[in-house]
Parts: structure tokens; C-alpha cells; sequence
């Protein structure tokens, strides 16, 4: 065996001879990285397949996946339902957002469950662990801790006591001595995350991986660790706010569009039941550019405030910016209004927000920015019982969107007496409403009513 320099790229794991300045994979810039490997010499020894041979679909036998739930109702509808046994979770997000304080609150509650848990920190001493998990509560006998980041020894340490869940903290920190590259470089990263699925697969074991994120928002490292891992979550919101936001974007045992919405406290991350409540705490009260949406995510309608604030501009462009929301689709929206409603707010200053720091790019905050948008222009607010929804078109025509129902019980619930929406969804409601439904069917019928 003897050492070559191999080119990596940071983003996709592409690999080349030689340093390039664009990556062929992902057409991104500046992304590749040299790394000694070990190249093995090649053998042409005959593999014997012994019993093995290709299975029938028809001989495949099917049976319900069993589920371990985890406590924590608002991981558990992330995950599909609870933790698959055999499965490799990535856990991605900023710095101090809660990732380690999570998984150390489901390790706590599957202790107390009777499951033999594993905790690998790579980042934290025993006495920093401890100190967290006093301020969570009382941790199960069943619990483990080891302070590690020689992967070899872990593997050793998991066949040996074969625990039913693993939590690696984090995949950066770890390494394989065989490998000469640092912990967290390309080629460390792709090894140790083999090495945790084939644990993971053979021995039946759940395996949660915490992964640290770059400034750009992804999970550090090349972009196949990602497509190795069975599911992938991520922690959002300001570390500085109470509030955190769960959500998956690759999940083989269950839907991507399910979020869970976590409140972080002294003892913790708790659940937030009821996440429209929570998302309009403190909303003013007869204020113009403020106008409640009802988006929905996944199985759960989620109420938001859409504020918008719309001024002269000072200088010869005008200055367009949005939090929570698509940048360029309020563009867009703004557009329709000047073209189809004759709107004239190309000279405006225009300020675009969500509140509660959530991101949403659901098509049915349309008609709740355009009119937050004319709300504020013509500083007339919008009654303070009223919710919009619906999708707005290049023409001005509002479009139906899915799951009326659901919206309008979530709205009813929380009080909200008028609901502007779609006409061509007011047909396919089924549910009795008492709420006063109108129907819009172009935004000029939107800025009549403002």
C-alpha cells in the first residue's frame, strides 16, 4: 500500500487527480480540498458467493415497521411516527440551537422506557454532560455516557454491549486512525458515516448523528452524507429566541413536510402544543400592514402574522427585503400589484415579514402579502378577526389551495370570525363552519374589501 493526494470537493465528495477551480459535480467554486488516502493495491482473487442469490419481489415478505416512541410527540411526527429500528438519523444545525439538549431529552426518556442507551460525546466531557442532563432531570440507570472519538474503539465498545440506541456527537469530532486526514476533512467524515450505517444495519441498532452546519445553513462536509443517512433533520431558529423549529428534509419512513416546534427554557426544549397560539402572542391590534395567513405544514395548519411595511423611498431604487418568506416571490407579488391592480408602489420602499422567525414558502401566503402589502400602502388595518389564504396567480387570479377544512377548523378554534379565501374553494368544503367565509376570485376583490 502506498500514500496519493487526492482532490475532494467539499460540497458533493467529487474526487480528482488534480485541484480544479469548479467542481464538475456540483458547479460550485473553490470547494476542493487535498487529502492524503491510503491507496490499497488491487487483488483479482475470486469472491466465492457461497448461498447468496438474487431475491423474487414476490418472495419478499412485508411486515409492519415497529416504531419506538421517543416522548416527544412533536420529534415523534418528524420522524413518521417514532425511531425505526436499524435507521441513521442526522441531526443538522447552528451552534447552540439545541441539538445536544434534544437528543440528551429523548436519551433521558427512553431510559426511563428501559432501553439501553448510548450517549458518544466527542465535543463534551463527562462532567460537562452531567451538568446538562441535572438541569433536563433525572436520568434512567440504563443510560451510558463515553467521552470518545477514536471510531474503532466506539465500534468495538457497540458490538460489545450492543445498546438499542446511539447518539455520536458529533460527526465532525470523530476519526479513523487509518485514515491520515483530520476529524471533520471529506474523506473522515465519509468513513465514519459508513461505519455508523453498516453498525446501524447489521446489528439492528438506531443510530441519531449530530452534524455540524456551515454559514450557508447545510450540514458540514460533503453533500453525501446526506444521501447516506435515512433521515435528515434540522434545528432552526435564533439561537438568541425562545422558540426552535424542527423540520425534515429527507425522512425513508415518513413524510418531509412534518415540522415540530420546540420552546427552549431552563430545564430544556418543551413542546409547543399549539404552534398558532405561540406564533401570535403579542400581535398588535388595529395596525395596518398586518394580516393573519393560515399556511399549512405537512398534517398541521400553522396561523401566521404577514406584516408588511410599504414607505417612499429615499433614493432613486426602491428597497425590497423580506424575512420568513421567499424574496423573490414577494417581488413577484409586488409586480402583480402594479400591472393588475395598478397599484403604484414602484417608488415605495417595501418591507416583507413572518413573525415568530418561521421560514415559510407555501404558495398560500400569497393572498395574506398582498394584502398586507395594500394594508400598509393605503394605512387601512385589517380587522383583527379576519385570516386570508389562497394563492395568487401572474393574472391577479386567486387559486384554490388544499386542505380547506383543516385551515378553517384551525382558524375557528382560535376565535377568527371572517376567512377571505379562494371562491373556487369554497366548494369543496365539507365541514360546517360558523365563520363568515368570502370568496375572492382576483386581487381587485382583495383591495375592495381593504
Amino acid at each position: 500500500m502506498g500514500k496519493n493526494n487526492i482532490f475532494y470537493c467539499k460540497e458533493c465528495g467529487y474526487e480528482s487527480a488534480k485541484w480544479l477551480g469548479q467542481c464538475p459535480g456540483c458547479r460550485e467554486w473553490n470547494t476542493f480540498v487535498e487529502e492524503a488516502v491510503m491507496k490499497k493495491g488491487s487483488s483479482h482473487k475470486s469472491i466465492s458467493t457461497g448461498e447468496l442469490k438474487p431475491s423474487k419481489l414476490s418472495e419478499i415478505s412485508l411486515k409492519s415497521e415497529e416504531r419506538t416512541k421517543t416522548e416527544l410527540d412533536e420529534l415523534d411526527r418528524v420522524l413518521g411516527g417514532g425511531i425505526v429500528s436499524g435507521s441513521l438519523v442526522l441531526v443538522g444545525g447552528d451552534p447552540g440551537i439545541g441539538k445536544s439538549t434534544l437528543l440528551l431529552q429523548v436519551c433521558k426518556n427512553l431510559s426511563e422506557k428501559g432501553k439501553n442507551v448510548l450517549y458518544v460525546s466527542g465535543e463534551e466531557s463527562l462532567k460537562q454532560i452531567k451538568i446538562r442532563a441535572n438541569r433536563i432531570g433525572n436520568m434512567g440507570d440504563s443510560l451510558s455516557l463515553l467521552c470518545e472519538t477514536n471510531l474503532d474503539i466506539i465500534e468495538e465498545i457497540i458490538r460489545k454491549y450492543k445498546p438499542e440506541i446511539v447518539v455520536i456527537d458529533s460527526i465532525q469530532t470523530m476519526f479513523k486512525p487509518d485514515i491520515s486526514s483530520a476529524p471533520g476533512s471529506v474523506s473522515q467524515v465519509r468513513e465514519s458515516t459508513n461505519v455508523l450505517m453498516q453498525i446501524a444495519k447489521g446489528l439492528s441498532i438506531s443510530v441519531f448523528v449530530v452534524g455540524h452546519v456551515t454559514k450557508e445553513g447545510v450540514v458540514a462536509g460533503p453533500r453525501v452524507l446526506e444521501h447516506m443517512v435515512d433521515t435528515v433533520l434540522y434545528f432552526e431558529g435564533d439561537r438568541h429566541a425562545s422558540y426552535r423549529v424542527l423540520r425534515g428534509v429527507k425522512n425513508r419512513f415518513g413524510s418531509t413536510n412534518e415540522i415540530g416546534v420546540f420552546e427552549m427554557n431552563e430545564t430544556g426544549l418543551c413542546e409547543v402544543k399549539n404552534p398558532s397560539e405561540f406564533m401570535l402572542m403579542g400581535r398588535p391590534e388595529n395596525a395596518s400592514g398586518s394580516v393573519i395567513t393560515c399556511s399549512v405544514e405537512g398534517t398541521r395548519p400553522i396561523l401566521l402574522e404577514i406584516q408588511a411595511l410599504v414607505c417612499k423611498t429615499n433614493f432613486g431604487i426602491p428597497r425590497r427585503t423580506s424575512a420568513g418568506t421567499d424574496y423573490n416571490r414577494v417581488n413577484l407579488l409586488m409586480a402583480v400589484l402594479e400591472k393588475r391592480a395598478s397599484l403604484q408602489i414602484n417608488d415605495c420602499d417595501a418591507y416583507i415579514n413572518i413573525t415568530g422567525g418561521i421560514k415559510v414558502n407555501e404558495p398560500a401566503l400569497d393572498l395574506g402579502i398582498i394584502m398586507a402589502v395594500v394594508s400598509s400602502y393605503k394605512n387601512r388595518p385589517v380587522d383583527q378577526y379576519t385570516v386570508a389564504f389562497g394563492e395568487v396567480g401572474l393574472s391577479g387570479e386567486v387559486r384554490s389551495v388544499n386542505m380547506i377544512d383543516q385551515r378553517i377548523s384551525e382558524c375557528e378554534k382560535l376565535g377568527f370570525k371572517t376567512c377571505i379565501m379562494p371562491q373556487s374553494s369554497i366548494a369543496n368544503i365539507k365541514k360546517k363552519t360558523e365563520m363568515k367565509l368570502i370568496g375572492v376570485s382576483n386581487i381587485i376583490d382583495v383591495i375592495r374589501y381593504i
